[in-house]
């Protein structure tokens, strides 16, 4: 028997487990409480894709006679080849069979329908990215295809990571999703229950929590409940995550509760705790609630005890255990360098900080704690649950899932992973501050970091004043420059249609990423036209952004609200030809064509000066270094050949400072005493659990024997080390 049993309902993703079930059991576990967690949506994709049940799906469809379309009728006739090839095409998407790889991508080998139309780009995709990137792009065509011919012929509301999404999206009301629960559950429900049974008899828990953090886990969550009260009536149910802290808030529909007891917001340490606390006592007067909704005498209630949260370093580390790490689906579903990251391989989730250190984006939901709330964690604990978590998961790669990752926070962390010698490999959202110089992202990228993903937003500085980002176009493409000199992927989110935004800014808006994807600053981006939220400033106050909201009577979900923009523009016809320039600058192409190109209606043409981003990063003067900056090396120490020169009968002896590294070797020449000092440096400079020097540090050793540090420091030989990994911050 456990205290609680935790899942992530159908479905989020296929490469990863959704991390907040592992948080919740790595703090369950400091207070000695028993939890068992279930990626619920992985484990019943696990089944669906058997060959007994996907003959059981072609059986099924056409039984009710739903195989309509031509695309279905394909699959339908191709079923022997998809029932022949399931199991080894799941083994091999779980990394257990690459051999497999040569013979996936043999022409005419897997059934292909209407998913494989969009293959023309597979050479320029995976070129460079090899076979086993290739063979998964294609195996994930395979599945949606079959996902297509389940949605059709089987479950409408079936889908990879947005099961019956439409039903939780914008719900004001309780009525369509109720309605829908009082249907007779479906095939992918079928699997769903059949699998949850068999936990709650195995494990016998108190109470089952929900983390619903997508409108596409809603349904589920529902349906799962709605068992659990059916069949298992002492059990007591709570929902949480991402979408009841955005969108329940303001939940008066009663109806709710006859499927969960409680709904808990924000952080659910506490909740939870108190939860479990209140299920071994009867004595209603003793029992505290923190941040939750329940049903009381007939009306929906919130509790909010006094009892503070726990801090960051309190909560332990996520714990992954009971979740079939080696059986989740590794997949590439488009050719996005960076979207590859999101859904191909297995990462350990974690956070640096607890909310966003900036805070002030007036799109964003900055008034909800999950944002607001700022709390960084130590470099040192980070990093102790870095190495718990490896040992846990056998896996090194982590995503660090912050609203907006602390620069400050970064560097430290990419310092204690150098003290201690790991390799592992990570990826993180940033804010495109000026805090990220050449040098730091030449520490991160030394530390494992491969790539950053961060919010461009509308490229206009008029804009982006508005939004209160707290950047330029020239600050952002300064920082993107930095990080790809220092082989650190980056990727843009990009939006149009915010309020005010005139069609003149949309245009500019496009020629300054086109400039940007072509001088090779920006390698990933995504558009997505701006969503009015409840809880973002824009949505408080949305005279001072000339919008109109159109409010519904409010009794079930509230976050996305409809809005009349003042300047009468319809956003959405730029959405194609935003996307399909995009997706033709990631390829590297048609960087010539007019903008004009891209639509198939008249736009102006651009204000925007055709050299802007390449004059914008030559106009950038080189900064005097502060006394109190530290100085690192993370090159190797060099060997010392000695040497002399003789120039108009003058004998100069010299010392050549020799650097291997992984491909290339290189030296430089320098005056024998300057170049002895300097090799003395570079062991002193090395991260280690040494007090780092400082660049006055280095002055004052320097001018004890020489003249002039800052001429020294200027010399062309030490600009070549600053290239190399001599760092400054």
């Amino acid at each position: 028997m456990k205290d609680i049993l935790l899942i992530t309902p159908p479905f989020t993703q296929l490469n990863t487990p959704y991390p907040a079930t592992a948080y919740l059991k790595g703090f369950l576990n400091t207070k000695n409480k028993t939890a068992y967690q279930m990626d619920l949506g992985m484990e019943v994709i696990l089944q669906l894709f058997t060959k007994e049940k996907l003959q059981l799906v072609f059986n099924t469809a056409l039984e009710n006679d739903t195989i309509i379309s031509a695309n279905a009728q394909r699959i339908y006739t191709l079923r022997d080849s998809y029932l022949k090839y399931i199991a080894d095409i799941i083994l091999f998407l779980q990394g257990k069979n690459q051999t497999f790889a040569r013979l996936i991508c043999t022409d005419n080998f897997l059934p292909r329908a209407s998913r494989f139309d969009q293959l023309d780009d597979l050479d320029w995709a995976f070129g460079s990215m090899g076979l086993q990137d290739k063979a998964k792009h294609l195996c994930t065509l395979l599945l949606e295809d079959l996902s297509d011919f389940i949605i059709e012929c089987i479950d409408g509301n079936f889908g990879f990571s947005r099961y019956a999404e439409s039903l939780g999206r914008s719900a004001n009301d309780f009525n369509e999703l109720y309605d829908e629960l009082q249907q007779e559950i479906t095939f992918i429900d079928a699997i769903t229950l059949d699998l949850l049974d068999d936990t709650l008899e195995k494990i016998k828990p108190k109470m089952v929590c929900f983390s619903v953090p997508f409108p596409g886990n809603l349904y589920s969550s529902f349906r799962c409940a709605q068992y659990i009260k059916t069949h298992f009536p002492s059990i007591k149910t709570a929902m949480g995550g991402g979408f009841p802290n955005t969108e329940l808030r303001q939940v008066t529909d009663t109806r709710v509760f006859s499927f969960f007891d409680f709904i808990t917001l924000d952080d659910g340490e506490l909740p939870i705790e108190l939860l479990l606390k209140n299920s071994i006592t009867t004595d209603n007067s003793k029992k505290e609630y923190k941040r939750t909704l329940l049903l009381e005498n007939g009306k929906i209630v919130y509790k909010n005890c006094n009892q503070t949260d726990y801090k960051q370093n309190e909560l332990g580390t996520p714990d992954y255990s009971d979740l079939l790490l080696d059986q989740y689906l590794s997949v590439i579903e488009i050719a996005n360098p960076m979207h590859s990251l999101w859904s191909d391989g297995r990462w350990n989730k974690l956070t640096m900080a607890h909310g966003c250190y900036w805070s002030k984006c007036t799109f964003c939901d900055i008034s909800l704690d999950y944002i607001k709330l700022y709390e960084p964690i130590t470099a040192n604990i980070l990093v102790d649950r870095m190495e718990e978590i490896i040992a846990q998961t056998g896996e090194t790669g982590f995503h660090f899932v912050d609203e907006a990752a602390p620069p400050a926070l970064m560097k430290s962390l990419a310092i204690e992973i150098l003290k201690r010698k790991l390799t592992v490999t990570w990826w993180t959202n940033i804010r495109f501050e000026k805090n990220f110089t050449k040098d730091l992202c030449l520490l991160l990228q030394a530390s494992g970091c491969i790539a950053v993903s961060g919010g461009l937003e509308v490229a206009s500085d008029r804009l982006l004043r508005l939004i209160d980002k707290g950047v330029t176009v020239e600050q952002v493409a300064k920082v993107t420059r930095n990080f790809t000199e220092a082989n650190i992927m980056v990727h843009s989110y990009l939006m149009y249609g915010y309020p005010t935004q005139t069609i003149q800014e949309t245009v500019d808006s496009l020629e300054m990423v086109r400039q940007m994807f072509k001088i090779g600053i920006l390698q990933s981006g995504f558009w997505h036209q701006f969503a009015l939220t409840a809880h973002s400033p824009v949505g408080i106050n949305p005279k001072d952004y000339a919008i109109t909201p159109h409010y519904n009577d409010i009794t079930f979900a509230n976050n996305d609200i409809e809005f009349t923009d003042h300047t009468g523009i319809d956003h959405s016809q730029f959405s194609y030809g935003l996307k399909k320039s995009l997706f033709n600058f990631m390829h590297g192409v048609n960087f010539e064509l007019p903008l004009q190109d891209w639509f198939d209606f008249k736009i102006p043409k651009t204000t925007i000066h055709t050299d802007y981003i390449y004059n914008s990063l030559e106009n950038e003067l080189p900064k005097v270094p502060k006394p109190q900056q530290k100085v690192y090396w993370l090159g190797t120490i060099p060997n010392l050949n000695y040497s002399t020169k003789t120039k108009r009968g003058v004998t100069r002896e010299l010392v050549v400072l020799q650097f291997h590294e992984h491909r290339e070797s290189y030296s430089i020449s320098l005056e024998k005493e300057h170049g002895e000092w300097l090799a003395n440096q570079f062991s002193k400079l090395k991260i280690s659990e040494n007090k780092p020097l400082s660049f006055a540090n280095l002055k004052t050793s320097f001018e004890a024997n020489y003249d002039n540090f800052e001429l020294f420091w200027s010399s062309k030989a030490i600009q070549q080390l600053r290239n190399r990994g001599l760092l400054l911050f």
